[in-house]
């Protein structure tokens, strides 16, 4: 086969997205909005403001404080033993 009979044998009457796609022009238009919504939704959903990134951070700022409020609870302790240690020390 030649060129000239390989260029008569391609539909000229198709589309170029029918050609390389397989989807007339409406139908292509429209998936390629479905795509293109669907990564703009799951990016937002990974890096949005309410996003997983943000509620990895909560809940890494929340075993924080978590570990803060033992230390604390700790330190008052100690705190409160020195405390009763002196009253009692003055009281005698």
């Amino acid at each position: 086969m030649n060129q000239d009979e390989l260029y008569d044998e391609i539909d000229r009457s198709q589309s170029i997205t029918e050609k390389y796609f397989g989807l007339s022009a409406g139908k292509f238009i429209i998936a390629f909005c479905v795509v293109l919504f669907s990564g703009i939704y799951i990016g937002s959903l990974l890096y949005g403001t309410n996003s997983l990134q943000v509620y990895m951070k909560l809940e890494d700022y929340n075993d924080y404080l978590k570990a803060q409020i033992v230390t604390l609870k700790q330190q008052n302790a100690n705190k409160q033993k020195e405390y009763f240690e002196l009253k009692e020390i003055t009281a005698q």
